[in-house]
């Protein structure tokens, strides 16, 4: 696993815990429309109540099996290849509610993270 690899995988998991964990409750620029909080942005999507628990659990099991990947090489690219599945859903919610490209920056540089772990990887 070369240096690259590593970075990325960090940046991606530990990101993903920061807008997961930390900023669940909090408003930031990069929220679907005037949302105030992930549960009021998946709402603003049009997605039922329940997804926000099965899409947090899956990008916050991809974000762990990139961590744990660094100790366990063989979840490396089924993680990366699920959080790049999940930000592409990502993108396609923005574009859905035809949010300004800004709002979208986050979900396209961790689709490309994503993809470039999983090349690395295979």
């Amino acid at each position: 696993m070369d240096a690259l690899q590593i970075v990325l995988q960090l940046v991606a998991g530990l990101g993903i815990y920061n807008v997961w964990l930390l900023r669940f409750c909090r408003k930031t620029p990069y929220r679907g429309g005037d949302a105030c909080d992930m549960r009021s942005e998946f709402a603003h999507y049009g997605l039922p109540g329940w997804s926000v628990f099965v899409v947090g659990f899956a990008k916050l099991a991809a974000a762990t099996g990139l961590l744990i990947g660094l100790a366990f090489p063989a979840l490396v690219l089924p993680s990366a290849l699920l959080l790049a599945l999940l930000m592409l859903g990502a993108l396609a919610m923005h574009l859905k509610v035809r949010d300004p490209w800004s709002k979208s920056l986050p979900a396209l540089s961790l689709l490309v993270i994503s993809l470039v772990i999983a090349m690395l990887a295979a």
